[in-house]
Order: structure tokens, then sequence, then C-alpha cells
């Protein structure tokens, strides 16, 4: 369905951005791939930090639970999750947050979803919390005062663009169709006033070099801005990508724990890019935010006491054993998710620094 509605559009109106292709496969509200699938799980598209181990959820709730102190102890105050999956990472800092007087009582939990089916996943997941949790489409709808947001994996989901470099001019690369009426990628116009989304460290590069623009960071980032511009509030993003800017096409798409070819059959599997961490501090600063990080997943954990709390469950089950230091590995290994994965903290310029992160 989805791929005969952007043919039909290419047809009429020609090729599309990169970006407009992404947002009707992902988030076509009838059959778009956040609106039919619950994607989550070992049996299912792809697997989440949250859902390889509690430990995840757990210190990323300390985080939280210290930032609230650091920020006055503000009763009420909003605990927003943008794209929270299946519940289990709210649903493991919420059980960590009752350790902390006052905590839980003080939150408000507000989830960021688009897909009715992990809503309903989410409400099941949260319902042993006792937590009084609402849902809102967009950040702009959660409601005023002081907020901690965090977001896993959401950034990597928001559509992006792409630019080839050609005779010395950025061009977009657009979708099209091939004489077969399959999706490809075309050479499309000049990028003209849109070459400020360009990495600086990029737009130098040689002919026939592939850059990738993240407008919706920088939306994203402006929401915060004016949000934090009125309420103190902290916005802890977990996500994949390299510190610092870097050429090349990184679009994926991944069906069933495989990769598989992004522009085909659009709307059945999960379209992702790295986010750029340099561009993401860069809008943040610009925007009156203080930026800190990008800090390895693998020592961000470490930080925050990893060993301690497996050792911890080591002991109560001792059975459990292998299965803890497997987790651990999957979570901190260079080769798996310790380095590519990184951590920024984003905030009201006026905050103390946040735990365990150094200044950008």
């Amino acid at each position: 369905m989805i791929a005969e509605q952007l043919k039909a559009r290419i047809a009429q109106h020609g090729p599309l951005t990169l970006a407009a292709f992404m947002t009707e496969a992902l988030f076509d509200p009838k059959a778009g791939y956040y609106a039919t699938k619950d994607p989550i799980g070992a049996g299912s598209d792809f697997i989440t930090a949250p859902e390889v181990s509690q430990m995840f959820g757990e210190l990323i709730g300390l985080w939280v639970m210290q930032s609230w102190h650091d920020m006055g102890r503000p009763d009420p105050f909003y605990l927003v999750e943008l794209g929270p999956g299946r519940g289990t990472m709210m649903a493991d800092m919420l059980r960590t947050g009752r350790a902390l007087p006052g905590f839980t009582d003080a939150a408000r939990i507000v989830l960021i979803e688009a897909s009715a089916a992990l809503k309903s996943v989410q409400a099941q997941s949260l319902g042993p919390s006792g937590a009084q949790v609402s849902w809102v489409d967009r950040l702009e709808n959660v409601p005023a005062g002081p907020a901690i947001i965090v977001g896993n994996e959401f950034l990597d989901c928001l559509p992006v663009r792409q630019a080839i470099k050609h005779d010395g001019v950025w061009h977009e690369r657009m979708v099209g169709l091939d004489e077969e009426g399959a999706f490809c990628f075309v050479l499309g116009t000049h990028l003209g006033i849109d070459e400020d989304l360009i990495p600086p460290r990029l737009k130098d590069l040689p002919d026939g070099m592939l850059a990738e623009l993240r407008p919706g960071d920088r939306l994203f980032v402006h929401t915060l801005s004016e949000r934090f511009k009125h309420h103190p509030g902290r916005a802890l993003l977990i996500d994949y990508g390299p510190a610092q800017s870097e050429p090349g096409d990184t679009l994926q798409a991944i069906r069933a724990h495989e990769k598989v070819q992004p522009l085909a059959d659009p709307g059945t599997a999960d379209l992702t890019a790295r986010v750029d961490f340099e561009m993401l501090a860069r809008f943040a600063t610009e925007s009156g935010l203080a930026a800190f990080g990008p800090i390895p997943q693998g020592d961000f954990l470490a930080a925050l006491g990893l060993e301690a709390r497996a050792a911890a469950l080591s002991q109560s089950s001792p059975e459990k054993r292998p299965q803890i230091a497997r987790q651990i590995w999957r979570l901190t290994d260079s080769d798996q998710m310790g380095a590519l994965f990184k951590l920024v903290c984003l905030q009201s310029p006026e905050l103390s620094d946040p735990p365990v992160m150094s200044a950008d």
C-alpha cells in the first residue's frame, strides 16, 4: 500500500526527498511501519538496550533521580520518554525511582509515541508500576513545567535528507523510479539555502561524496530550547552514530534482525540513519542550550555503577550469572553497543553539570 502511494506521488510530482520517503514509510497513520507494528524484541525486527537487560533502565533511572535532585526536586515535574518502545525502560526507571522518597509522587509520566500497537504494549508494561501515564503525539503537547526527557534510539528514526557533490555543487539525492518502476536514487536539484544543513567539516568534500542532512534534529532541538526557556529541563539522548561528522550513506533498513534494501517494500522495515552528534551539539548551542557529551554508552554505564549492580543481581540470583555477564558484554563491549552508542545531555544553561558527563 505504501509503495503504491509513493509511486503514484513520484509519477505525478517527480522524485521525492529521502526525508519525504522515510516519513511516509514510517509514519503513515494507516500503513506506516510504526503505525502497524510492535517491532521490538528477540522475535521481532530489532532489539534495544532496555530489552537486553533491566540494568540499562535502572541506571538511566539513577541518572534521572540525580537530575531531579539537582533541579531542586520540583513537584510536580514531567518525566517524558521519546519513542518508549515497549515501555521497558520506563518501567525499570520507575522501579528504581521508588528508592528516592518523593520522586515517583512528583513524577508525571508522559510518553511520546506514534504507534498505536506500541501504546497498548506500553500500557501493559507500566500497569504494575501504578504510575499515572499519559500519551501525546508531540513534545510540544507535553504540559508546561519542569521536565526530564529521555530518548533511547529516538533521533535515529527521524527522517534524513542526503546530498551528493556534483561538479563542485551540492545536489539533493532523491528517490525516483527506474525504467521498471522500482524505487531508485536519482540526482536532484541544487541544495541552495539548505546547504547550511551540511556539516561544516564536510562542505569541502570532493565530487562524488555524500553527506547526510538532519533537519529533524534541528527542529527537535528548537522545540527543546523553546520549552527550556520557560521551564528548567534536561534531556538525555541515547543513540548510535559518530562523535564527529562523517561523510557517507548510513541509511539502513532492518527487518527480522537482518539488513534489507532500504528502498524496497517501504512500510515493512525500520528505516534509520546514524546520528551526527557533532551537528546535534551545534544545533543545541546555537539554540541557547547547554550541551554535554557525547560519551560512549559503555563508559556512561560504568560510571553509573553497572558492575556493582551486576554483582548485586548475581548474588541474589547465582544461576543467572552467565546471562548477566552476556548482558554486560552486549551493552558495553566496543564491538557491540558500548562504543557506537553514545549519550548526550541537552539542558537549560542555568542548571549544574549533569551526572557523569563532561561539557562538550
